[in-house]
């Protein structure tokens, strides 16, 4: 699928995964929202939940199987701590990975904050024709993640390519 000349506007969902933070004090859930309503796209809704694989994976599935939301943004609870569970809550959701996305967020982060880059198990793939992208809960990383990454891939206008004109293939049948 090629770029396109015009914007196409998604629908977005932003979820915060913390035990600490609540939605007044969640500058990582503020700067996604800000920054995807900036591009052009839509705040469908928005989140924040504490570290439960149970309440994360209800509450995202809801947002799957939602036909207006094109998209999940969620930042937090991708670390090695005891309670990080936003791997093991989603990717089980998944139909298709992109592994390309933790790879590249990955490298870039190397260049920001060294070796301590490996610590992130950030993620991204496909459920239900969803694109699905988990980041770490820092600021910092969802500047990484948005700025040098997902607003681009975002972006009809991207070329050569990118996933918002990919988005009316995802559900055909393979």
């Amino acid at each position: 699928m090629t770029a396109s000349d015009e914007t196409i506007p998604l629908a977005l969902c932003v979820l915060t995964v913390s035990d600490s933070r609540t939605l007044a004090e969640d500058a990582s859930g503020d700067y996604l929202a800000a920054s995807l309503e900036a591009a052009g796209h839509r705040l469908h809704e928005r989140a924040l939940l504490p570290d439960d694989r149970y309440a994360l994976r209800a509450l995202v599935s809801k947002w799957i199987a939602d036909p207006a939301v094109d998209g999940i943004l969620v930042t937090g609870g991708t670390g090695f701590t005891g309670r990080d569970s936003t791997p093991e809550a989603l990717l089980p959701l998944l139909d298709k990975q992109m592994p390309g996305f933790g790879e590249l967020f990955r490298a870039l982060s190397f260049d920001e904050i060294g070796t301590s880059a490996l610590q992130s198990r950030a993620f991204a793939g496909l459920a239900n024709a969803t694109f699905l992208f988990a980041l770490p809960g820092s600021t910092s990383a969802c500047r990484t993640a948005w700025d040098r990454i997902l607003r681009d891939q975002l972006d009809a206008r991207t070329r050569p390519c990118n996933l918002a004109t990919l988005r009316p293939r995802l559900s055909e049948a393979s």
